[in-house]
């Protein structure tokens, strides 16, 4: 493959990587075990990642829950009688902490994946007892609004640098009836559109600091491009609105999807960011120790961003569950780590290194390159301009034969950086080079100067 860097044209600059701390993070209840994580995500030893996702549950009542796993179910700071409580969701706020004192996150965002439970109809976070339908009480908009923007004015009034609030999740989805598995609530169109209207105007009445963010829709498809047309329709949500941000699933298969959405994006979204703030393989078909789950995620990390021309690119959960995820004697779970429920023991997953290519040597502030789009996916490049003017090219080769790189032009000195299958991260010097050759099923970070 021949890369021209000299005369590629800039996509965007980007504003980093990141992971939701959803679930997982209010599990570890060791403090050795959550420095080690924390180092492992937000260090630099580590990812390095500067967007940090947490949730902010709707709560529950123990005899009206219909979600059997426990990791999915989440404690609110608000009590059944709205009163707050701030040393609920403890562990979560601690794991926050100790990644925010490593220094690396710039972007904050809480967000909710669904109302507080006496906000909704049901009296619960898990959905309607129907699907499609919004669980999101009528009655309860301005409520909804209210106690998710005081929970975020507490925590910045406690020095946690929050920018964003994201009070809908994936709305497009059936969220509820017989079968029910996480927090959740659907939205339609109408709806989501009343919802960031009723939070624009509370940030309008305390003239807040905090920016709007979402509305995370599921995919590309369905009813992506009516939600930011009809949030876009009003002054008001634009003047809170700062990111419309996405889930990239369901296109795994279909780059051009993504190419199609990318060229829609760039012509009529007018946010100061878009965001592609959610994404795991789903269904996962590669299992945590395979190269090929490595190679798919990087693979979609370079499309979206190139591609799609995303400004910035966040995983699902940093870490999931062990247990429930084994397969044939092998496990599934889709985290950068693995773990036990209650996280006596964890394992770093090869994703973890498919995130480590970018996060690790593409800091936020690099400009994402169009190199002309080569959407044939058994090897693809993904090139970016560094601030300190060096270039940095991901290579993925999910094919069983060597592929060549070869560039515009002799670069004095490169660092190559390499994963397979028995090697992770390993880093290699050279001089003077033009051509590289990379390995079957393999990825590299090139970094030229």
């Amino acid at each position: 493959m021949k890369i021209n860097l000299k005369n590629a044209k800039v996509i965007k600059s980007l504003k980093g990587f990141g992971g939701s701390a959803c679930w997982w993070s209010p599990q570890i209840k060791d403090e050795k075990i959550r420095d080690d994580v924390a180092n492992l995500l937000y260090g630099d030893s580590g990812l390095k990642m500067n967007i940090y996702r947490f949730n902010v549950g709707g709560g529950y009542e123990k005899n009206n829950l219909r979600i059997d796993n426990p990791w999915r179910y989440v404690e609110s700071f608000m009590l059944g009688d709205g009163t707050f409580d701030y040393s609920k969701d403890k562990y979560a706020v601690f794991m926050m902490k100790k990644c925010l004192a490593l220094g690396n996150i710039d972007t904050l965002i809480f967000f909710a994946n669904s109302p507080h439970y006496t906000q909704t109809v049901t009296g619960q976070t898990s959905g309607g007892f129907t699907e499609h339908f919004s669980n999101l009480d009528k009655s309860k908009y301005e409520a909804f609004a209210k106690y998710f923007i005081d929970i975020a004015e507490h925590f910045i009034s406690e020095g946690y640098p929050v920018k964003y609030i994201s009070p809908i999740n994936e709305p497009q989805w059936k969220w509820g009836g017989d079968s029910v598995w996480q927090e959740g609530c659907h939205y339609e169109p109408k709806e989501v559109f009343d919802c960031y209207l009723v939070f624009a105007k509370e940030l309008e009445k305390r003239n807040s600091s905090l920016k709007l963010y979402g509305p995370e829709s599921g995919n590309i498809k369905d009813f992506t491009k009516e939600y930011y047309e009809l949030l876009s329709s009003n002054k008001l949500i634009m003047k809170y609105l700062d990111v419309f941000a996405y889930h990239s699933y369901g296109s795994d298969e279909n780059v051009n999807e993504k190419v199609e959405f990318g060229k829609w994006a760039k012509n009529n979204i007018k946010t100061p960011r878009f965001d592609m703030s959610e994404w795991c393989e789903l269904p996962c078909k590669h299992d945590t120790k395979s190269i090929e789950s490595a190679l798919m995620m990087a693979r979609i990390i370079g499309e979206d961003l190139i591609y799609t021309g995303v400004d910035s690119w966040s995983a699902w959960v940093c870490a999931n569950q062990w247990d429930n995820a084994v397969r044939d004697g092998k496990c599934y779970s889709d985290g950068f780590l693995v773990a036990k429920d209650d996280w006596s023991d964890y394992y770093i997953a090869m994703r973890y290194y498919a995130m480590a290519h970018f996060s690790k040597y593409i800091p936020s502030g690099s400009e994402s390159l169009d190199i002309g789009f080569d959407t044939s996916r058994g090897f693809s490049a993904f090139a970016f301009k560094l601030e300190s003017g060096e270039y940095a090219v991901v290579a993925v080769n999910f094919s069983k034969a060597k592929r060549a790189l070869e560039f515009d032009r002799k670069f004095s000195s490169c660092r190559i950086v390499e994963t397979t299958q028995e090697h992770k991260l390993d880093e290699n010097n050279m001089n003077n080079i033009k051509k590289l050759e990379i390995k079957p099923m393999s990825l590299a970070t090139v970094i030229l100067k």
